[in-house]
């Protein structure tokens, strides 16, 4: 089972840049914003070089005009960035290349594909393909689509000129996800929010087209189960503001990570001093991998036990039982030939140092009270009555910061379904929310959840699965409502009523069928081997972002399930809480 990261980086090389290779000829790659982060994501500099790029440049950047190379482009076909091709080729003596290739990460509208045959460019242009990848794969089985504004057009409530457009790209970047993948899923959306049938109908058709083009994609028995699952941020609008426990979630919440690099202090100038260090956190660190999902109590001593197992094995002198960041250095000086691994070491135990400082100032104060309120019941199992007595202490306390207090009152009011205006007023008082926050929880209301009592509809509350055991931390009781969802799809148990199928196209159906499918279309490669285990897919899509705490399920209900199905979710774009705030903020329809 290929990861998603191997998936799009072979199909970077194989589609885009190896069958461009001339021996002896050297050629420039240039890339825009989303296929910049594409490319940095899932394919090496070394592996690029070696097939005869000699640099990497930025399409929105002014650059050194290279005019006896030719030049890749790998662009979104968006009056953008086709505008800056064009610009590239103004005249027919004065160009930045010899010659462009071009290839678009998705389907190009016909306007600009009109626009580019009139222009000058075109007489420079030999090649022009679409390679159908506008997706930027995150993690193994995590993507976005890395546009927050495709999530702002769709809850905003002002009429906006772009919202059409805006959606059109989602549903065509979701539809490259599903061909990349070569699935052909059946679709499903959530029925409670009514803009969702637009978009499932747009992805619908968009898949149509791709399978047209590529009548094997979802053949198999095992892909004609698979499904997409569309769903709203308002089907669980409490994830997003509790602070979670587990390593990944908790550092991307709390410390200032930027493009998954963290900044930290560490022993190793020349005289032991501190120097300020940068780590990227990602898949070829291993120690991230094991340690992202598990909560953050159990990685605090793990990195510490490991790092001692580590020195013993090594037989490091002098270490015997000690781990702080001061023996580290020691040891770094002791043994050069074990610099990475102490290194990720030492960056694991400021992470997760980090993380306890935040932990043991407000954090767990707030945890206690946040779980209790996404609940409704304490840590004993027993219903709370008056919800009011716990969260006062907090909105009172001028040591919490106003966005801090806002995730309070907002897992309050949905807790509650909506409070009066009085009540309301009374809460942002207590909690002296500053006169420009108090939008921030009003517009929640957009997300189609009721805040104040007579907006919104009434939801019915979703039953949950009962999950808590002797091994549940009592400040991790909460489990994401998408873990209840994944579970029930993959078993037939997904209720059709509130989660309809697009067109009729039922999984059942597929269950049954699949036989007849697979005659009507050949037999199943038999040339794949083990490594393409064919395993049925389910691809989850949130609209308005997919939190840290929503990717660790995906990989909980895979691994539940013995790897029978592969388990992707991804969204607009990735969520932390404060970015979740802003994101509310913006909504607002007077600013």
């Amino acid at each position: 089972k290929m990861a998603l990261k191997a998936v799009v980086g072979d199909r970077i090389m194989n589609d885009v840049i190896k069958p461009l290779r001339k021996k002896g000829e050297w050629k420039v790659l240039v890339v825009d914003q989303l296929s910049m982060r594409m490319v940095s994501a899932c394919c090496s500099m070394t592996d690029i070089t070696s097939e005869g790029i000699t640099m990497v440049e930025d399409l929105g950047k002014r650059r050194q005009p290279i005019p006896n190379m030719e030049a890749i482009y790998l662009i979104s076909p968006t009056e953008e960035s086709t505008n800056l091709l064009m610009r590239d080729f103004g005249t027919a003596h004065n160009t930045m290349y010899r010659a462009a290739h071009v290839f678009f990460s998705e389907a190009c509208p016909e306007k600009l594909f009109e626009q580019i045959a009139k222009h000058p460019v075109s007489k420079f242009v030999k090649s022009l393909k679409e390679v159908n990848l506008a997706f930027l794969p995150y993690e193994q089985q995590v993507y976005s689509l890395d546009t927050r504004d495709g999530a702002f057009e769709f809850y905003t409530p002002r009429p906006s000129p772009n919202r059409t457009a805006r959606l059109e790209r989602v549903a065509e970047q979701i539809a490259t996800l599903c061909a990349t993948l070569g699935e052909y899923p059946a679709v499903r959306y959530r029925i409670d929010y009514d803009k969702l049938p637009e978009l499932s109908q747009l992805i619908q058709q968009k898949l149509n087209a791709y399978k047209a083009d590529d009548p094997t994609m979802g053949d198999g028995p095992e892909k004609a189960r698979s499904q997409l699952l569309i769903l709203d941020r308002g089907f669980d609008p409490v994830s997003p503001l509790i602070h979670e426990l587990t390593y990944q979630a908790m550092c991307y919440d709390l410390l200032s990570i930027e493009n998954d690099v963290y900044r930290f202090e560490a022993k190793g100038g020349p005289a032991g001093e501190m120097v300020e260090k940068d780590a990227l956190l990602d898949e070829n660190d291993e120690l991230w991998v094991e340690f992202r999902h598990q909560h953050i109590a159990v990685v605090s001593s793990q990195v510490t036990k490991k790092l001692k197992d580590f020195a013993t094995e090594k037989r490091v002198k002098g270490s015997e039982g000690k781990t702080t960041m001061k023996d580290l250095s020691q040891m770094l000086k002791r043994m050069p030939q074990y610099q990475k691994e102490l290194r990720n070491y030492s960056l694991h135990l400021a992470l997760a140092e980090d993380c306890m400082k935040n932990y043991s100032g407000n954090v767990e104060k707030l945890c206690r009270v946040e779980q209790d309120l996404a609940m409704g019941t304490d840590a004993e199992g027993e219903k709370i009555r008056d919800h009011m007595r716990n969260i006062v202490p907090i909105l009172l306390d001028q040591n919490i910061s106003p966005y801090d207090k806002i995730r309070v009152i907002l897992l309050y009011i949905i807790g509650k379904n909506g409070i009066s205006e009085e009540n309301f007023n009374k809460l942002i008082q207590h909690a002296q929310i500053p006169d420009e926050d108090k939008h921030i929880i009003i517009n929640m209301q957009y997300l189609g959840l009721s805040i104040l009592q007579d907006t919104g509809r009434r939801k019915g509350k979703v039953e949950r699965k009962d999950r808590i055991t002797q091994q549940t931390y009592q400040l991790s009781r909460w489990t994401p409502v998408i873990k209840d969802i994944m579970e029930d799809a993959i078993d037939d148990k997904l209720d059709q009523k509130y989660f309809p199928f697009l067109t009729g196209r039922s999984t059942t159906a597929g269950f049954a069928s699949s036989g007849a499918r697979s005659a009507r279309y050949g037999h199943w490669h038999k040339d794949k081997g083990p490594a393409d285990r064919s395993v049925p897919r389910l691809i989850i899509f949130i609209m308005g972002g997919v939190t840290y705490s929503e990717m660790r399920c995906a990989y909980e209900v895979t691994k539940e399930t013995g790897q029978k199905w592969d388990v992707i979710i991804g969204g607009t774009h990735l969520l932390t809480p404060p970015c979740f705030l802003k994101d509310l903020a913006a909504l607002d329809p007077s600013s």
